[in-house]
């Protein structure tokens, strides 16, 4: 049976250590004053030493791509799977704009691009030096991300023009390379909801590239997001992954195998989310005390922390077991990473509402932080594909595949 090492435990220690002395006294930073969360974050790379892991690990991968070799199929993923829990047991949005920035900007990058292309953007997201955004989602086609997509591409000569908005892109307004997709419009009468998908790379500052301000949002006040519009931005072909219009998992493959990676992080960012929900509450419900004893005496009360600690057991089963077909190499089918999502989300939502109701009206006051974990935690029903749209993916591949 899966439990954490010897080993885990010690990273546990230390990234709870790190984020007590570097996280929780820039809080009301980020959360109120609309500090960016990106020194936060390059100073947990130097404490534990990732930047310089980060670099070494974009070498020996540029190394395998101009061989022409395939990145391994495992690996131990138990300590950045840590990491997320410990960082979202006090800010989520942390994660969120660490989890965009290097594993899907960079992780595009460095899996679609050509090698040279991996150098000029690659390296410096998957370090930190720079800031990346991945940018797919527009107004009207949030759930229906590659069908409805409306942001084009269209060649001009040897170069192509891109139109179009992205919205809700985490890190948007301060990053510094974004990846876009966008539908090729080559001028035929193809259904524009079969349209290839290609996948490109802008810079800040580009002509006809514009980033908003940070929206104002219910919650994860520590990841900025904003919109992206782009008018009559001119790319030459160095900037289409891959330097083809048929990269190998490129289009609407990259963006389905994002959807996968995406969806099982955020089963590890509601587990972190549960357990900071639950230690609060225990904590409360020995101290509080109401008609001359701890509130934690009454049986209601009690109810709702053993039902915290069941969420908390079932999360942490689906996130072991996740983690151990990892480790075998076993790569989560898209309806397994959704239903642990569907469910991790919930939880934490759940978890989350009924400790403000255990707080009582301290509950809903950010002293006392639970409101605060509340509102991380409801974007987690929506982002990455809504709880319907989990729904689906789970449901069609039962009538698929289940067997009769």
């Amino acid at each position: 049976m899966y439990e954490w090492s010897d080993e885990h435990r010690a990273i546990i220690d230390a990234v709870r250590r790190f984020v007590d002395t570097e996280v929780r006294p820039h809080l009301d930073g980020l959360e109120h004053e609309g500090d960016a969360p990106y020194e936060v974050l390059r100073a947990f790379y130097r404490t534990f030493g990732l930047r310089e892991a980060a670099a070494e690990s974009f070498e020996r991968a540029l190394a395998r791509k101009r061989g022409g070799e395939r990145p391994p199929g495992s690996s131990d993923p138990a300590p950045s799977v840590l990491a997320t829990i410990e960082l979202c047991r006090v800010s989520p949005g942390l994660v969120t704009s660490l989890g965009v920035s290097t594993g899907l900007a960079a992780g595009t990058i460095n899996r679609l691009g050509t090698p040279t292309q991996m150098e000029r953007w690659g390296r410096d997201l998957l370090t930190l030096d720079k800031v990346g955004a991945w940018a797919i989602t527009e107004p009207d086609s949030g759930s229906d991300a590659l069908g409805g997509m409306r942001t084009s591409a269209r060649r001009d000569g040897d170069e192509y023009v891109l139109n179009g908005q992205k919205t809700w892109i985490t890190n948007g307004p301060f990053a510094d390379t974004l990846v876009v997709y966008a539908k090729l419009d080559d001028g035929s009468r193809t259904d524009p909801r079969e349209r290839p998908v290609l996948t490109f790379v802008l810079d800040r500052g580009m002509a006809g590239l514009e980033q908003s301000a940070p929206m104002r949002k219910m919650g994860q006040h520590a990841s900025p997001t904003g919109d992206v519009f782009l008018s009559d931005v001119r790319v030459g072909r160095d900037r289409l992954l891959g330097e083809t219009e048929t990269p190998e998992g490129g289009g609407r493959t990259s963006a389905r195998d994002n959807f996968v990676t995406e969806r099982a992080g955020v089963a590890a960012m509601a587990l972190g989310v549960i357990e900071e929900c639950l230690r609060l509450s225990v904590e409360y419900a020995r101290t509080r005390t109401l008609w001359g004893q701890p509130i934690g005496e009454f049986q209601l009360v009690q109810l709702k922390l053993a039902q915290m600690a069941v969420a908390r057991q079932n999360v942490r089963q689906m996130i072991f077991a996740h983690l151990e077909r990892s480790r075998d190499g076993v790569v989560a089918s898209l309806a397994e990473a959704s239903a642990m999502k569907l469910y991790a989300a919930q939880a934490a939502c759940q978890v989350a509402d009924d400790a403000i109701q255990v707080f009582g009206g301290n509950g809903y006051v950010t002293e006392y932080r639970v409101e605060q974990l509340s509102r991380d935690a409801r974007v987690l029903r929506i982002y990455a594909g809504t709880d319907e749209m989990q729904v689906v993916a789970i449901a069609k591949d039962l009538l698929a595949n289940y067997p009769t």
